[in-house]
């Protein structure tokens, strides 16, 4: 996970009526948000987890009450110490976010919310598979996937913290191939009668394995920078690409792995999240003449009131957006 830098939305977005406890309020503009969206494009909500603020559960059902399509989190298992990688942000062993060391667990964070959703699709920006065993994990996300009605998608990290990667055995540049496997092992599992795998890091034999996971597919999106070699990955072995907060020139980039897609055989185009834009409607209209299908914001590890009075800001300033252009 990269920290994303949170907008405040100002007040004058918020509809005549608007209190920062009414869930009511909230309510109210679910249906304005979904139908004045711009077209084409979905709106999210990251929550950067830890042990203070609002909880993943609240989070996700304000979210959800304010019409937002999708809950995100990330995870990080622990932040060695000593380390020699450099932050993508920073540059160097620094870290922007006191929040790093304290992230919560996101398939337990994702399960929390199961039960007070009920449309909202509950997503991680990013996982990092490679930290758990890939057999647990398709259980835990085949699980997940059951329990919410197929509303998983799974945002997946190659790790800019090799530090954090070595101390789960994982080389730091055999990462993508790493994760490769992971996946190729999860679904074989979440798809196959017996399911077998047999790779450098991932390896079992013929094994039954349920439940299933309610979709079809589980999508799988790459969070990382927009470069040719992770489109050539993501082509391969993904269904979509998670921006970098700080990405540019989306427009070019996301016509050249929609170039590399279809090279690579893949039918339609491939998903593009864009994570940490601020609310604008030139922005946004940008965005989705560039072929961005998701956009996502990121939210403040807040107390409930105040989050959800954030949200409610959010959700009436991305209708009047909408409705500008």
């Amino acid at each position: 996970m990269i920290a994303l830098p949170v907008e405040y939305p100002g007040t004058a977005a918020v509809k005549p009526g608007f209190c920062r406890n009414n869930r009511e309020s909230l309510a109210a503009l679910q249906t304005e948000t979904r139908s004045n969206t711009v077209p084409g494009v979905r709106y999210g909500i990251v929550l950067f987890t830890s042990d203070r603020g609002i909880t993943p559960a609240a989070a996700a059902r304000a979210a959800e009450e304010a019409g937002f399509a999708t809950f995100y989190v990330p995870e990080h298992t622990h932040i060695p110490v000593r380390r020699t990688a450099p932050h993508p942000r920073t540059g160097d062993a620094s870290l922007p976010d006191d929040r790093y060391l304290r992230t919560l667990d996101p398939w337990v964070s994702l399960a929390s919310a199961v039960s007070v959703t009920s449309r909202i699709r509950l997503a991680t920006a990013v996982a990092l598979p490679v930290e758990s065993d890939p057999i647990t994990l398709a259980k835990t996300i085949a699980t997940l996937d059951h329990l919410s009605g197929g509303r998983v998608t799974v945002g997946v990290g190659f790790g800019w913290n090799t530090d954090e990667l070595a101390d789960h055995g994982v080389p730091g540049d055999r990462r993508r191939t790493a994760l490769r496997e992971y996946l190729e092992a999860m679904r074989a599992l979440w798809t196959q009668e017996e399911a077998r795998y047999a790779g450098e890091f991932v390896e079992f034999g013929p094994s039954w394995a349920w439940p299933k996971p309610v979709q079809p597919q589980v999508p799988v999106l790459v969070g990382a920078g927009g470069t040719d070699r992770t489109f050539r990955w993501i082509a391969r072995h993904a269904d979509g690409w998670l921006t970098t907060p700080a990405e540019g020139d989306l427009t070019g980039k996301a016509a050249r792995l929609r170039e590399i897609w279809h090279a690579e055989g893949r039918a339609g185009d491939p998903e593009v999240v864009a994570l940490g834009p601020r609310p604008d409607p030139e922005g946004l209209g940008r965005l989705a003449e560039a072929g961005v299908t998701e956009v996502v914001f990121g939210l403040p590890d807040r107390e409930p009131a105040e989050v959800e009075a954030w949200l409610g800001r959010l959700a009436g300033k991305l209708g009047q957006a909408a409705l500008r252009g």
